[in-house]
């Protein structure tokens, strides 16, 4: 995960040369909430 000025960017650890997702800060803040509470399947 990387904190840019106005994004969040992930890739996958194991994959660094695969793709990367860019979210902006309300579809993080969205997403990272609904793990929290356990809205989302992550098996």
């Amino acid at each position: 995960m990387a904190d840019l000025v106005a994004a969040v960017a992930v890739r996958d650890s194991k994959d660094p040369d695969g793709p990367k997702l860019v979210f902006g800060p309300g579809a993080w803040q969205t997403f990272a909430g609904r793990v929290k509470g356990g809205h989302l399947d992550l098996s």
